[in-house]
């Protein structure tokens, strides 16, 4: 049975063996405007990933949404080697339910489809359903990103539907929204396929 718990204010640090995540912060500036210069990630353009002289920006914006409970904002650092790599958050709370969005993720190029990758989702998955009693966590992203179609899809979650017209992207063009979930009930199945990618895929290279 899920139990509703209270939110926190602010993001709770979620440590692993191959990543950290750590409130955002804006002395974080610096070495988020280096992680995203790994790979242009925002020149992918289906993507809404803040540009080096945009990163201040992008962090004020989201510490704004922190402030009025509807974000929890992370910093993504790889382990062991404590670099900085990218961002994420838990989105879009809705403390009634409770159901959260992971969202507002992007990693430096050299990091992407690696065990850090899963195991960033496996604790803010644990943490979503094991702490804060969600009934579903949603991933959202845009319908002609199949590479983060079929990362969603890899994790287990399950596609609910597509928002029409969901978005105006900054080109001008409008993003139809691929809306994944992964519910209270399929959490603990998906739990083992994680842990198992985790202690067998991932090791086995």
């Amino acid at each position: 049975m899920t139990v509703q718990r209270a939110f926190p204010d602010i993001p709770v640090p979620l440590t692993g063996e191959h990543v950290q995540l750590v409130p955002l912060s804006p002395t974080h500036c610096a070495a988020l405007q280096q992680a995203v210069q790994d790979g242009e990630q925002w020149k992918v353009w289906c993507t809404s990933v803040p540009q080096p002289d945009a990163m201040a920006a992008d962090i004020a914006r989201r510490l704004d949404l922190q402030k009025r409970g509807t974000m929890l904002p992370y910093t993504v650092v790889s382990l062991p080697d404590n670099r900085v790599v990218g961002m994420t958050s838990l989105m879009n709370i809705d403390k009634a339910g409770p159901r959260v969005e992971i969202g507002s993720t992007w990693y430096a190029a050299s990091v992407q489809r690696t065990a850090l990758n899963t195991e960033a989702k496996q604790l803010l998955l644990s943490y979503a359903f094991e702490t804060l009693g969600c009934l579903a966590v949603e991933l959202r992203t845009h319908v002609l990103n199949q590479r983060s179609r079929r990362a969603i899809e890899r994790l287990g979650a399950k596609l609910d539907g597509i928002l029409r017209c969901h978005q105006r992207l900054p080109d001008g063009s409008l993003r139809d929204s691929c809306v994944y979930s992964i519910t209270a009930v399929e959490w603990p199945a998906v739990r083992s396929h994680l842990r198992w990618c985790l202690t067998e895929k991932y090791q086995r290279g």
